[in-house]
């Protein structure tokens, strides 16, 4: 199952909005066939396992990362596939998170005499997938903030100058986070401030994720660098200038009304209308009101943070634009899941744990 998982991982980049899974075959203690799902809408793991396997299929023990499909999507089902090859068990990590299909896969084999077992390494399957799973439980993204700041925990200076706070390692190691995600999100502020592209350059893949903007007034410019490479652009905004909307339009962002809170885009809706568009795993690269308001109405799943090692000083801007904290035991508590360095500076990745400000 650990092969089966390095082989999902092969997919990283590639399968989105499908989930990252791995197959692998065996007879007796021999690797018979071993797959992994490539790319969206071409053959699932099982299927590459099988084709690899030939005519040694009958008999198998197939450990697979994730339930196999019991129903017809673009590819036909692989719960059906195994049937067919006559395998004789099957070890699952982890059942398929839909609510509406989850377990069918795993009781048509069961219903065809193959002995299944469930949750080998789950932990480690469901840490492939988090967006994927987030949008079937949830129905919204897996969100990701990633900020970079000094050790005193400032972004920029006062005047907001922030290139670069940290080296180059810390920079092309964000690469890695922006291929593996399926949409970039920003703020309007950074895209007047900083006029950035939001693009993968450095990590070989033929997708480039969607790069989402939250601009409530619609104040984007058209000649935006984020827009003149000709990348898919989704626009959200409340506002209703119309003339202003079909100048971006006609430079191909795609421009999302949705739903206002106080004159700015209400974040829930927009991450409902994410997940609606199969958007598993969000990049938020913003500024500190942004990102604040985002762990103010509880989407931000993890944070990233790569410190360097400097001071900027009390003056100079915070990480996350939040609401005095009044109370210490109403501190927002986060989980550590991994830190080390990156170049010269250190990379922390924490989980956001318990209520932010009350509001969960």
């Amino acid at each position: 199952m650990a092969h089966a998982l390095r082989l999902a991982q092969r997919g990283l980049y590639t399968t989105d909005p499908n989930p990252r899974v791995g197959c692998v075959l065996v007879q007796g203690n021999q690797v018979v066939g071993e797959g992994w799902h490539e790319r969206a809408g071409e053959a699932h793991a099982e299927i590459h396992a099988l084709r690899a396997a030939g005519k040694h299929t009958c008999g198998a023990t197939a450990f697979i990362t994730l339930e196999p499909c019991s129903h017809h999507g673009r590819t036909p089902p692989c719960s059906v596939a195994l049937i067919e090859a006559k395998i004789a068990r099957a070890l699952v990590a982890m059942p398929d998170p839909n609510p509406k299909v989850s377990g069918a896969g795993v009781n048509a084999l069961r219903q065809a005499g193959i002995e299944v077992e469930v949750g080998l390494l789950q932990r480690q399957a469901e840490a492939l997938n988090p967006g994927f799973i987030s949008r079937m439980r949830s129905g919204r993204p897996f969100v990701r903030a990633k900020v970079a700041a000094s050790l005193d925990g400032r972004t920029a200076t006062r005047g907001g100058e922030s290139k670069w706070i940290t080296g180059e390692a810390a920079r092309l190691d964000v690469q890695q986070w922006r291929a593996r995600s399926s949409a970039i999100m920003t703020g309007i502020e950074t895209v007047l401030k900083d006029d950035p592209r939001l693009s993968v350059r450095t990590i070989a893949s033929k997708r480039q994720p969607l790069r989402i903007v939250i601009d409530s007034r619609l104040r984007m410019s058209p000649q935006a660098a984020l827009i003149a490479d000709g990348a898919q652009v989704l626009l959200a905004t409340c506002a209703n200038d119309d003339e202003h909307a079909e100048r971006l339009r006609a430079r191909g962002v795609e421009v999302l009304r949705v739903p206002g809170e106080q004159g700015r885009v209400s974040l829930p809706a927009l991450m409902q209308q994410l997940a609606a568009r199969e958007i598993n795993e969000v990049l938020l690269e913003s500024g500190a009101t942004l990102t604040g308001a985002m762990l103010q109405a509880n989407l931000v799943d993890e944070l990233i943070v790569y410190l360097a090692p400097c001071l900027l000083g009390s003056e100079a801007q915070g990480m996350f634009k939040l609401p005095e904290l009044i109370r210490l035991q109403d501190r927002v508590r986060l989980e550590i899941q991994d830190m080390r360095t990156i170049g010269d500076d250190w990379r922390v990745i924490a989980k956001v744990r318990g209520e932010v400000w009350g509001v969960r």
